[in-house]
């Protein structure tokens, strides 16, 4: 077996069934309302017809017109991308196959090639460039300047080796949403330096404070080398779904559509009736975005107020991202989460060597607030019983 795939880790996952067997509240996983049921009904009646009336053969390796005609419009009105649904977006059985498919046509094994990667971001962008042999660069986020992204940091980590630039935005776990200054600064930089950038846009559906979105492939110069992530399951909330769709421009997809057949197969044809129903009244995704505020409010303030912690207000999504670096590591503190408080959260380090000393929580979790408040109760109890115990104030 290759190496790299034997000493593949779960992290926090890996335990979770285990904690749960043991009545642990799991708010780890980035999966709206888990473990209620959260389907809206017309999504769900569309999804039920499909399998009413048989439709059980593939659709297109490239997903199916209708869904990719919805989306189409959906990158127009929201996204500020007009793309041709025939040739400039192909649907994914999910965003996380889809971001590893946008990644692996650029990167050849036998050159070395380097991918800078913001840390911290999402685990699975650091392995999978690993996986497919090329070598994950480091750039690093710093909090106090709000987990933008710095230029020069990107310029003094580029080699003659250097391919791509893989981003998440908004940022999971820090929720940022990157500004439209540091995107054009980036965009500048990855057309000087010829730079392939693919972006993973799964948190894009639920942003705060009427901040702006910008996706980079709208910028000047960036359409022709840029790669688009997008995901269903964050949005609205249709994570089990499995369905993504990536957009790029019409050389770079010819790549794709060859391969889509011999990996990607196709997405599923009951969730892709669902997917289209949920484009056609995605207004949903308010009211669900109005929970979030009042969580994401509430967890700010909660954090805030316990000894030797700190969180910033999350920008984006249902996350919160905290600082616990006084209190101890972020092993520690999770664990000691799981044993005092019986409640799960994502150790920070999970997210690259910059999220040491802190820790992510999925605000998300629960379709009541009741339950979600519990566990934060339960929360500030004993990380201010460990503040005491340490004897910060």
């Amino acid at each position: 077996m290759d190496p790299k795939f034997a000493v593949l880790k779960g992290g926090l996952f890996d335990n979770f069934k285990r904690l749960e067997d043991r009545g642990v509240l799991l708010m780890g996983w980035a999966d709206p309302f888990t473990p209620d049921p959260a389907i809206p009904e017309h999504i769900k009646e569309a999804t039920v017809k499909a399998i009413m009336e048989g439709n059980s053969h593939y659709t297109l390796p490239t997903g199916d017109f209708a869904l990719r005609e919805a989306i189409a419009k959906k990158l127009s009105d929201y996204n500020g991308l007009k793309v041709n649904p025939h040739k400039e977006i192909i649907v994914t059985p999910g965003s996380d196959t889809g971001l590893y498919y946008a990644m692996r046509p650029f990167i050849d094994p036998k050159k070395n090639d380097e991918v800078l990667i913001p840390d911290p971001s999402y685990p699975s962008n650091f392995k999978n460039v690993e996986l497919m042999g090329g070598i994950p660069v480091r750039v690093p986020l710093k909090e106090e300047k709000g987990y933008q992204l710095e230029v020069e940091e990107f310029s003094k980590r580029t080699t003659e080796n250097t391919k791509m630039i893989l981003l998440t935005n908004p940022n999971n776990p820090t929720t940022t949403v990157l500004d439209r200054k540091c995107l054009e600064e980036l965009a500048a930089f990855a057309v000087e330096k010829d730079l392939v950038v693919v972006v993973d846009h799964a948190f894009e559906d639920i942003i705060y404070d009427d901040r702006e979105f910008v996706t980079i492939a709208s910028l000047e110069g960036m359409w022709e080398r840029t790669v688009t992530v997008f995901s269903i399951s964050k949005g609205m909330g249709l994570s089990g779904y499995r369905i993504g769709y990536n957009v790029a421009c019409e050389e770079a997809m010819d790549v794709f559509y060859g391969g889509a057949v011999n990996i990607l197969g196709a997405a599923n044809t009951a969730a892709t009736a669902g997917a289209i129903a949920g484009f056609e009244d995605y207004s949903f995704i308010d009211e669900y975005k109005k929970i979030y505020d009042r969580r994401r409010k509430k967890a700010f303030e909660v954090f805030n107020s316990i000894p030797g912690v700190s969180c910033l207000m999350p920008e984006s999504g249902f996350l919160a991202w905290v600082n616990i670096s006084r209190l101890g590591s972020s092993s520690e503190l999770a664990g000691y989460l799981a044993e005092d408080a019986m409640v799960g959260v994502n150790p920070g380090n999970e997210y690259g060597e910059r999220g040491e000393g802190f820790f992510r929580i999925v605000l998300g979790t629960f379709k009541e607030d009741g339950k979600f408040l519990h566990a934060l109760d339960r929360i500030k109890a004993s990380l201010t019983k460990l503040a005491m115990e340490k004897g910060i104030k």
